[in-house]
C-alpha cells in the first residue's frame, strides 16, 4: 500500500498550484495538505487553506499576515502563518512535511526548492529555476540527500514516463542505456504563423492568449517567446544527463504529444494526453502508481491529425539563446534567467516592446560573458550572480 503523504505547495494561488489542491482533494485517503504559501494573492490562500484544512500558511511580510488573518472566516482556528522567505524555505524542509510541490515562479522559488531536495523529500518540481539556475548544485543536493525528484512540467514528465522501466525518482549522473535523444514538444504559443516583422506591436494581452494551456502571465509570455521551451531544454539537460546535441525541439500545435523519447533502435515512445497539468501532477502525486487526475479521456478521433514541424529560430530567437546558454555554462544559464524575468516584467508593465525581450537577453549574456570566472558552487553564489544580472539588465535603457 502507498504511503501517505503530507504535501506542502509552494505557489498554491498560481496554475500549478490549483490543480495540485484539486488534485490532493480526489484522494483524501492517501494526501493531505500540511502547508501552502503565496505570494500576493493573500485572499485567496485564505479561502484554499479553509478549504483545504492546511495547519500552515507562509507569507512574504508581515503587511500579508495581516491581510490573511482580515480574510480568514470569522470562528474557524487560524492555521499557523509564517514569514518571510526563510520560513518558506523551512517549510519546505519541516519534518512534519513529505512532499513538497515546488511551483513558485522565477528565481524566489529556488531556495525552498534546494532546502526541500537538502532534507531529503520528494519534490515535485515545477519551478524550472532550480535547474536552470543552480542545476549542478540542485542536483548534487538531491544525489547527497536521497530526495526524489520528479518531475511535473509537462514535457519533462513525459520523458520520464518514456524511460526504461526501473529508472528511478533522482539524479542520474549519465543518460539512460538505450536512448539516442530527447524530443521536446511546443505548442508554438499565439505568434506561430506570424511574421516576426509584424510582433513589433504585440501587447501582453496577446502574448498571454495561450492557445491550448491555462497559466500565469510571466509563463504564457515566455511560452510566446519560446524561451520557456529553452528552459525546458536546460532543464532536460539536468533532469536526465542529456547533452544538449541529443535534445531536440518540434513545435506540435495541438498539445496531445507533450514529449517523446527516441531509443538507439530506432523506436520512438510518446507520451500522449489532454493538455491538462492535472496529468503530471498526479503522476508525481502517485508515483510509482497512477492516480485519478479528474482529467478526461483523449479522443484521437476528435483530433484527426496531429502536426509536427521544426521551430523558425528567426521566429524564436530566445530559444536559439537559451541553447547558446546552455553550451556557455551555468553562469550563462543564470544570466539568462535573470535577464528574461527583467525584460517580460518590463514588457508586461508596458516599458518594453515585445521585440525586445531578447535584445535585452543578449545584452545580459555578452555582459556576462565579459566578467572574470565565476563560480557557482553555492546558493549564495547563484543568488548574487542573479542579482548582479538583473541589475545590469534593469539598467540598460531597455527595461
Amino acid at each position: 500500500m502507498s504511503r501517505f503523504q503530507r504535501v506542502a505547495v509552494l505557489g498554491s494561488t498560481g496554475s500549478i498550484g490549483e490543480s495540485t489542491l484539486d488534485v490532493i482533494a480526489r484522494h483524501p485517503e492517501r494526501l493531505a495538505v500540511f502547508a501552502l504559501s503565496a505570494h500576493s494573492r493573500i485572499e485567496r490562500l485564505a479561502e484554499q487553506a479553509a478549504a483545504s484544512g492546511a495547519p500552515v500558511v507562509v507569507v512574504p511580510d508581515t503587511a500579508a499576515r495581516e491581510r490573511f488573518r482580515a480574510a480568514w472566516p470569522a470562528g474557524r482556528p487560524l492555521p499557523e502563518i509564517r514569514v518571510g522567505a526563510q520560513a518558506l524555505a523551512d517549510t519546505a524542509a519541516d519534518a512534519a512535511c513529505d512532499t513538497v510541490m515546488a511551483a513558485i515562479v522565477g528565481a524566489a522559488g529556488l531556495p525552498a526548492a534546494l532546502a526541500a531536495a537538502r532534507a531529503g523529500k520528494r519534490v515535485l518540481l515545477a519551478n524550472k529555476e532550480a535547474l536552470v539556475a543552480a542545476g549542478a548544485l540542485f542536483m548534487r543536493a538531491v544525489r547527497e540527500h536521497g530526495a526524489e525528484l520528479l518531475p511535473i512540467d509537462s514535457e519533462h514528465n513525459a520523458i520520464f514516463q518514456c524511460l526504461p522501466r526501473g529508472e528511478r525518482a533522482g539524479a542520474p549522473s549519465e543518460p539512460a542505456r538505450g536512448v539516442r535523444r530527447l524530443l521536446l514538444t511546443a505548442s508554438g504559443g499565439p505568434f506561430r504563423r506570424h511574421d516576426p516583422l509584424d510582433l513589433h506591436d504585440v501587447t501582453p494581452e496577446q502574448a498571454c492568449a495561450h492557445p491550448n494551456w491555462s497559466m500565469g502571465r510571466k509563463i504564457s509570455v515566455d511560452s510566446a517567446t519560446m524561451l520557456n521551451k529553452g528552459l525546458e531544454v536546460i532543464e532536460a539537460h539536468w533532469l536526465f544527463a542529456m547533452p544538449p546535441e541529443r535534445i531536440d525541439v518540434l513545435i506540435h500545435p495541438q498539445s496531445v504529444v507533450h514529449s517523446m523519447v527516441e531509443y538507439e533502435d530506432g523506436s520512438v515512445l510518446a507520451q500522449l494526453g489532454q493538455p491538462d497539468m492535472r496529468t503530471p501532477i498526479s503522476y508525481g502525486l502517485g508515483f510509482p502508481e497512477r492516480l485519478d487526475s479528474g482529467v478526461g479521456p483523449l479522443d484521437l478521433a476528435r483530433w484527426g491529425k496531429l502536426e509536427f514541424e521544426t521551430p523558425d529560430m528567426q521566429r524564436f530567437p530566445c530559444l536559439q539563446l537559451a541553447f547558446d546558454a546552455l553550451r556557455a555554462g551555468q553562469a550563462a544559464c543564470v544570466a539568462l534567467n535573470a535577464a528574461n524575468e527583467v525584460a517580460v516584467e518590463a514588457f508586461l508593465s508596458g516599458r518594453l516592446r515585445y521585440t525586445w525581450i531578447p535584445r535585452v537577453i543578449t545584452a545580459a549574456l555578452e555582459w556576462q560573458q565579459r566578467q572574470s570566472s565565476v563560480t557557482l558552487d553555492s546558493l549564495a553564489d547563484v543568488l548574487a550572480l542573479d542579482a548582479a544580472t538583473r541589475a545590469y539588465a534593469g539598467n540598460l535603457g531597455l527595461a
